[in-house]
């Protein structure tokens, strides 16, 4: 087996790493979160909220790729086995069931606040050690502060 030699410092990788991996279950899990929010949505504003989950879905895969290849060439390997992620997230999950379109957009617009502190922290984290890293990181929080924004000015 060969192993991605890392071109960091230890202590370097190991905060990158870390910061990737913490993304990663969140990234995982948001679009886990907007993918069955989407399939039980009801409501007067259904279609819009129900495209809008789309957006979010499919900016949460698009980067959760990039995330875990970014660890790869760090020589970190990624996990984003159903197990650790519903182990390790702490993004809230919803409740059984057809959901009202408010109740999502509210929770939706909290999910993603918390990320986005979540992410700063990691931005903050990376600054030093990998700015490379820290870079993708600052990327996924302004899609995730555009979705936000999006979602927060319809509650």
């Amino acid at each position: 087996m060969v192993a991605v030699k890392s071109p960091l410092s230890d202590q370097a990788q190991k905060t990158a790493g870390n910061a990737l991996q913490g993304s990663l279950i969140d990234l995982i899990d948001l679009a886990l979160l907007a993918k069955q929010a989407h399939w039980n949505l009801t409501g007067r504003n259904f279609k819009v909220v129900h495209e809008h989950l789309d957006e979010v879905v499919d900016l949460a895969r698009q980067y959760q790729d990039e995330v875990a290849e970014r660890a790869v060439a760090l020589g970190v390997n990624p996990d984003g086995r159903s197990r650790t992620v519903a182990d390790r997230t702490p993004i809230p999950q919803l409740e059984a069931g057809y959901l009202a379109d408010d109740k999502v957009v509210a929770l939706v617009t909290d999910v993603l606040a918390q990320l986005i502190g979540r992410f700063r922290e990691r931005v903050a984290a990376t600054d030093e050690p990998d700015p490379v890293t820290q870079d993708l990181l600052i990327q996924v929080t302004a899609a995730l502060e555009k979705q936000h924004w999006m979602f927060q000015a319809q509650v």
